[in-house]
């Protein structure tokens, strides 16, 4: 039995050029994370599943036009997917051309045993910039402090930081937005000032560094839920420790 709210994954790297075997280490990473776990079908054009017995073979000749379709675990009880889309340059920090890799996966205890194992091989398989994995319940509510409302900026719940469009942030390293376990690569870390001892020890208490010299950080030790006032307080206090997020810092 999964709880109601599944989580929500996104990481941002580079984007596809000429193939490489990134979409592949980005699956792989997220199957060795989840024993069991195999992601071994694909959606056809009329939304129905077809199996992929050369799964590998096939995301590498994808890779090479620039793409990482969608593979999934067929189990309508415990459904898992992993995809990236091609994020063109209007749209990316800097005018660089991303990839954005997205996965979902049933919150249940498995998961969130896992789930920082999970950020961590989809993050460093992708090469990411950052990346980020939030409960759906609080990815709604931090989505809207980057959309625009009607009347112009965004309009944020709960007392959280409007942040600026994607391509209004001055650089890929930097991060758009916050979530309860976040990936930052070693780039993106120096960035944003990550860590200082002397100001961190609280953050750096649940947090690890990758094989790479990036970091997965966690902010609370149970799954983000902004009803939770003091998960709520946590995720305004590293906002407020971390101005270059969303891309806030004075130019």
């Amino acid at each position: 039995m999964t709880t109601q709210s599944p989580l929500i994954l996104n990481v941002y790297a580079p984007a596809l050029v000429g193939g490489g075997n990134r979409t592949l280490a980005a699956v792989h990473g997220m199957e060795k994370a989840l024993p069991g776990l195999r992601l071994e079908w694909r959606v056809t054009d009329r939304r129905r599943l077809s199996a992929l017995p050369q799964r590998d073979a096939w995301l590498t000749e994808e890779a090479t036009r620039g793409e990482f379709p969608m593979v999934c675990n067929n189990d309508e009880r415990y459904p898992v997917t992993i995809s990236g889309r091609h994020r063109s340059a209007y749209v990316s920090p800097g005018g660089r051309p991303q990839l954005q890799v997205h996965a979902k996966l049933p919150l249940d205890a498995a998961v969130i045993a896992a789930a920082v194992d999970v950020l961590e091989a989809v993050a460093e398989g992708a090469r990411a910039f950052w990346g980020q994995a939030t409960p759906d319940g609080a990815s709604g509510d931090i989505a809207e402090q980057i959309a625009p409302t009607l009347e112009g900026p965004p309009s944020p719940p709960r007392g959280l930081p409007a942040l600026k469009l994607f391509e209004h942030i001055r650089s890929p390293e930097i991060p758009y937005y916050l979530g309860w376990l976040n990936y930052w690569s070693a780039t993106a870390a120096q960035a944003i000032g990550f860590p200082d001892p002397a100001r961190d020890s609280e953050l750096l208490s649940r947090a690890r560094r990758t094989a790479s010299g990036g970091w997965v950080v966690q902010l609370t030790d149970t799954p983000l839920d902004l009803d939770n006032p003091e998960h709520l307080d946590t995720l305004k206090r590293t906002y407020e420790r971390f101005p270059e997020i969303g891309g806030r810092a004075a130019p």
